[in-house]
């Protein structure tokens, strides 16, 4: 029976079976989710033939709030003494595929395994280009996720390029620069990954633009900023690191980040204040629904428990009051590889609306 396999941040499988769940309903299409405490993983059972694969099919992933990457497959029951075979029989019986990705859970448990993933990977795409199961040339063609959950029970899936996410397990490879002031830069760099098209950077993260960072000290994401060559305006009570006030594109305002007004129209606001969501949704209501930005990246904290209830709450707040300013704006939330307790909201005004001017 085939699946859908669903990769998360540890801690989150309550709030991805809950989102699945939701939104299978909305689909119309039967199914249950399996998900274990601490797994990084979920399993949305389908009952019905093709349900799993069409279900992928209607859903953007891109609108997925908790998942980090998704494949639908099913599993193998393998012998340590050949692991390789019943991979290449369940592929069989799958689609051509472009390339192969060898994963695990993002779990100690799950790390543990590499060292079998890494004896297996040459081997095993070997194998796979022979049998023409994978063929490098057929750049449309789906990704082949190969996940062991042990060294004898292996999940055997398919995603798409243009619906899945980029990097295996949803992970990626992103190093912090040493001249960043802090660590938590990558959460910006991730979220931009995320939200916009890499073909868009130029455009939207163009020289000469101008951005708030509304909680800024030390500078993590306002140095982000800074990289793409904008005008920052850093607003916030603490000291800002001393490399970005000597770069001539920062002007340090010593603010409350909340209660901070700007005197006209930016391109981006960015805010990671640790605070209640609810008070970080109102925050970018009121600079969308007013104009004050074209563009919003914001980190909303998550509270112990219904964390995906409240995401909900946060986005229908945002989006009721867009309506009330008749904006038209996309809206994302991603809990991003680099967040912990706290998901990451894009919004990016498409039509202005009744918005008082700045």
């Amino acid at each position: 029976m085939q699946e859908l396999l669903l990769h998360c941040r540890p801690g989150f499988e309550g709030e991805v079976a809950a989102e699945m769940q939701d939104i299978a309903a909305m689909q119309g299409i039967a199914g249950y989710a399996i998900a274990s405490a601490n797994a990084a993983l979920v399993r949305f059972v389908c009952p019905a033939e093709g349900d799993a694969e069409a279900l992928m099919r209607q859903i953007d992933f891109s609108q997925l709030i908790f998942a980090r990457q998704w494949a639908v497959g099913s599993w193998l029951d393998v012998s340590p003494e050949d692991r390789i075979a019943p991979i290449i029989t369940a592929c069989s019986k799958g689609p051509i595929a472009s390339s192969v990705w060898l994963e695990t859970a993002d779990t100690n448990d799950g790390k543990a395994m590499a060292a079998l993933t890494k004896k297996l990977g040459r081997p095993l795409e070997s194998a796979l280009t022979k049998t023409r199961f994978v063929r490098p040339n057929k750049v449309d063609a789906p990704r082949l996720h190969v996940l062991f959950e042990s060294g004898e029970r292996i999940f055997v899936g398919w995603s798409w390029a243009d619906n899945a996410a980029p990097w295996p397990m949803g992970i990626p490879r992103l190093k912090v620069p040493r001249e960043a002031p802090s660590r938590s830069t990558l959460k910006l760099e991730e979220a931009w990954h995320h939200f916009i098209p890499r073909d868009e950077w130029d455009a939207r993260l163009a020289p000469g633009m101008t951005a708030v960072d509304l909680g800024a000290a030390p500078g993590g994401w306002t140095w982000q900023l800074v990289n793409r060559h904008m005008k920052v305006t850093a607003v916030d009570n603490g000291p800002m690191a001393r490399s970005l006030m000597d770069s001539g594109q920062v002007e340090h305002v010593e603010a409350d980040g909340y209660l901070f007004k700007p005197k006209k129209q930016v391109n981006w606001m960015v805010c990671d204040i640790v605070d209640k969501p609810a008070r970080s949704s109102a925050l970018l209501a009121r600079w969308v629904s007013r104009g004050w930005c074209r563009e919003a990246i914001i980190n909303f904290k998550l509270p112990m428990k219904q964390r995906y209830q409240e995401v909900l709450r946060c986005l229908e707040h945002v989006q009721a009051a867009l309506d009330e300013a008749d904006i038209t704006a996309s809206i994302a939330c991603k809990q991003l590889y680099t967040d912990r307790e706290e998901v990451t909201c894009h919004v990016r005004i498409l039509r202005a609306g009744s918005y008082r001017a700045v």
